[in-house]
């Protein structure tokens, strides 16, 4: 069986070392872009089974980078997980409108995103 490959975008380093961490462990090939430019480009070459995406971020928001991601024919599909501190009501609404799978607030429940990846993934 082949491993499923997740796109991890952020422009935390102590984030995505968090989630290098909790993924680490689990069979999934890692793939990191550090902002939302770097993150449409690495989701079109590597086309990931999973993203996970961050809102906040330097050159292109998630919330963009994900409408961009949703315009691509072969990422359409793929499942995204927004993984921020804005959890407001408005972010969540922006966050679904822009075509995110689910929707996911900082500090990170690594129970809870397992748990996600896992739905999405079916492993």
């Amino acid at each position: 069986m082949a491993r499923k490959k997740i796109l991890l975008v952020d422009d935390s380093a102590t984030v995505l070392m968090m989630e290098k961490m909790l993924l680490g462990k689990q069979p999934y090939d890692l793939v990191v872009a550090k902002d939302g430019s770097e993150g449409l480009a690495k989701a079109q070459a590597e086309r990931p089974d999973l993203i996970l995406l961050d809102v906040v971020m330097p050159r292109m928001d998630g919330f963009e980078a994900l409408r961009r991601i949703r315009q691509e024919e072969a990422l359409r599909a793929t499942p995204v997980i927004m993984v921020t501190t804005r959890g407001e009501p408005v972010n969540v609404e922006q966050g679904y409108a822009a075509g995110c799978s689910d929707y996911i607030t900082k500090p990170i429940d690594g129970v809870e995103l397992l748990s996600k990846i896992r739905t999405y993934l079916g492993a």
